[in-house]
């Protein structure tokens, strides 16, 4: 079992962008530090839900910071990016790391990005396909071309190319954001894993893994690349002496954020997009995931993959909103959890 931080550099009331981000930096540095597997870096524009614009940049600053930990985009929204553009930076940290990144992506929102960064709505709702399957062989193919309805341009080489990193992987690992069957179904036809969000349970994860074997094999994936899918969780981590006082922890500090930051959001044609309760949510999410003591903790990410079959974790440690708080939160994880977990 795999167990990262999921970094979202949340703008809490009150705070600035750049505490924000300092957090957010901090708390990855002391996840390698702590023992973690990994940093999956959340990316979003214009609301203080996260004020991380580039997962991408944000995973250079901290590839050069640390030296044995996995840095990775949950995600880089493709719709507002360019695959090409994606996959050179995706390729340029793979050979530089020595194949530390991993290169989350999703289908994002309909928000305002997609009028600020002119790909326009058709761009979230018809053309990530075309623009996921450039993206993948750009990574994997020693050149490229291009015609399709949103790209199309003449070979030209990958420069760097992945292969040329000095690991076993032949290029960056890439994983689908899904929240939908079809999204599970475009997953699984390219091999991709799966990152599952926080604000589904282990059941509905199980069903998703499930679809995501059936369709891989109806596709001719190989039982042995069906099997060694290494999908990822995400979840949300507070860790006490008392699972009262973890919870309380986060219903204090999360609804105030959840609030503020959902609601920023602004859909790019003006269709209404209903809001979470975040008192709710917040609830929902202590329920789900290792919320307590260090013991509950451990014992609810193993059942969680014992449930699903998943075997890594991106979780969110930045529930209180406070820097010290965090870093403990992270050492806690990394010295009370990760043993019991083998």
């Amino acid at each position: 079992m795999r167990v990262g931080s999921f970094v979202l550099a949340a703008q809490f009331p009150g705070q600035g962008q750049g505490e924000a981000l300092h957090r957010a930096v901090r708390s990855a540095e002391v996840a390698e530090e702590a023992g973690l597997d990994s940093v999956w870096l959340a990316e979003h524009h214009f609301v203080p839900y996260g004020t991380c614009p580039s997962a991408i940049t944000l995973a250079a600053l901290l590839l050069g910071r640390t030296r044995r930990i996995r840095v990775g985009t949950a995600v880089s929204v493709l719709p507002t990016a360019h695959p090409v553009s994606l996959g050179e930076q995706a390729a340029l940290l793979h050979v530089t790391s020595g194949g530390r990144f991993s290169l989350g992506v999703g289908r994002g929102g309909p928000w305002v990005d997609l009028e600020v960064f002119g790909s326009g709505l058709e761009a979230y709702e018809q053309g990530f396909p075309e623009s996921l399957d450039l993206l993948v062989r750009w990574l994997r193919e020693p050149s490229v071309a291009a015609d399709g309805d949103r790209y199309a341009f003449r070979e030209v080489p990958v420069v760097p190319r992945p292969s040329e990193c000095l690991t076993e992987a032949a290029g960056p690992e890439v994983v689908l954001a899904c929240t939908s069957p079809r999204s599970v179904r475009m997953a699984a036809e390219r091999g991709l894993p799966m990152l599952l969000g926080m604000h589904v349970g282990d059941e509905e994860k199980a069903e998703m893994v499930a679809l995501w074997r059936e369709h891989a094999r109806a596709a001719g994936r190989s039982a042995e690349e069906i099997r060694a899918a290494a999908h990822v969780s995400a979840g949300v981590c507070q860790i006490a002496d008392r699972r009262t006082e973890a919870a309380e922890t986060l219903l204090k500090a999360m609804p105030g954020w959840l609030r503020q930051g959902l609601e920023a959001h602004v859909t790019v044609d003006g269709r209404h997009r209903a809001m979470r309760d975040p008192l709710a949510y917040t609830e929902l999410l202590c329920g789900l995931h290792p919320v307590g003591t260090p013991r509950l903790c451990a014992d609810r990410l193993a059942a969680t993959s014992e449930r699903t079959g998943i075997t890594r974790f991106a979780l969110l440690v930045e529930g209180s909103g406070e820097l010290a708080a965090t870093e403990e939160n992270v050492r806690r994880l990394g010295a009370e959890v990760l043993p019991h977990l083998g």
